[in-house]
């Protein structure tokens, strides 16, 4: 009874590692006849996995999907990481995954074996999460599945959009992809009133069913979706726009740019290019400054001059800062005048 128990869960692992397997390889890899193969997996269905086999000499066995979700086979690097997700699954953005995470890790954490749950601890315990900050607005798991299934499905979208001040508008889209950036989920499609593509923010769409009708998909707006959403929430929608080289090799200027700030790419070993918008150009100089690279700015010829001005307005809070600055008299009596070299004060 062990025997035949521990050979169903290798047919099992098996059946989950590969696509499909022949009926003479499955009997080869457990070393018995074909016909206890049919009959393990025959007991495989009465446990509720859903094995499809195809007959003839192309057919096999195929672990398919069923009515319920049958107990899964990790190894203990899959068990690890799926434990590690759950752990950080509540610091995704969607709305109600994080109880839910909750209690599926108690359940996997209730069957893993103690060596195992010391490496998923030690990786929780030592490692500090570096976000940036929560979302405005969580998403609803419910309107990432609708919206999923009807990219899938290429279904026409129908739904209420709030745009940055909270007005709704009513529209209608053919979707096309999810993309998730930044803790932020984006829906990229084919606005049927603006007749272009748009990327909308999921937190801000409530669908309105019914959808429909079908459509035939379009070619997408780009081949790189992320580098296309990246693009658009961080530079298209601005009213000034730049083109910057940033004297940093691009692996760390990337480490500083996310994808929401701008989009970089390389221009040699030790530079890289980064296209970025912002309300003003006033803004754009702060915000390129802040990120504390060396910087040469290639286009609009205005930002230049932006740059000079607050160039100017620097100095002239620093000479002002030097003429009202109090001075003490130092152990002889003198009045030392403004200091210089590395311990200066500016």
């Amino acid at each position: 009874m062990l025997e035949t128990s521990a050979r169903l869960l290798r047919l099992l692992s098996l059946l989950q590692a590969h696509r499909e397997w022949t009926g003479p390889d499955l009997a080869d890899r457990l070393g018995v006849t074909p016909r206890t193969v049919r009959r393990d997996v025959d007991r495989l269905r009465e446990l509720g996995y859903p094995v499809n086999a195809s007959p003839g000499t192309g057919g096999g066995y195929q672990l398919g999907a069923g009515a319920e979700l049958p107990p899964l086979l990790l190894d203990d690097d899959e068990a690890v990481a799926v434990a590690v997700g759950l752990r950080t699954a509540a610091g995704q953005g969607i709305d109600g995954i994080g109880e839910t995470s909750v209690r599926a890790l108690a359940k996997l954490e209730q069957v893993l074996p103690s060596r195992l749950r010391r490496r998923v601890s030690a990786l929780n315990a030592f490692t500090v999460p570096m976000l940036r900050g929560p979302l405005p607005s969580s998403v609803d798991p419910a309107v990432l599945t609708e919206l999923a299934n009807l990219c899938r499905d290429a279904e026409r979208l129908r739904f209420e959009y709030r745009d940055h001040d909270g007005t709704p508008t009513r529209r209608s889209a053919e979707p096309h992809r999810l993309v998730c950036s930044e803790r932020r989920w984006y829906l990229v499609a084919w606005d049927l009133d603006r007749d272009d593509w748009r990327t909308f923010r999921v937190d801000r769409i409530t669908p309105r069913p019914p959808h429909g009708p079908r459509f035939v998909p379009r070619p997408p707006p780009a081949d790189d979706l992320a580098a296309y959403v990246s693009q658009g929430v961080s530079t298209r929608v601005y009213a000034s726009h730049a083109v910057i080289r940033l004297l940093a090799p691009l692996a760390e200027a990337a480490e500083r740019v996310s994808p929401s700030a701008g989009t970089l790419e390389a221009s040699d070993e030790n530079s890289c290019i980064l296209r970025t918008g912002a309300a003003s150009l006033d803004v754009m100089v702060l915000h390129v400054m802040m990120l504390g690279f060396e910087f040469e700015v290639l286009e609009p010829a205005e930002l230049t001059e932006a740059v000079r001005t607050a160039r100017d307005r620097l100095a002239r809070s620093l000479a002002r800062a030097g003429e009202s600055a109090p001075r003490t008299r130092d152990g002889a009596g003198r009045t030392p005048g403004p200091r210089s070299g590395p311990g200066a004060a500016w």
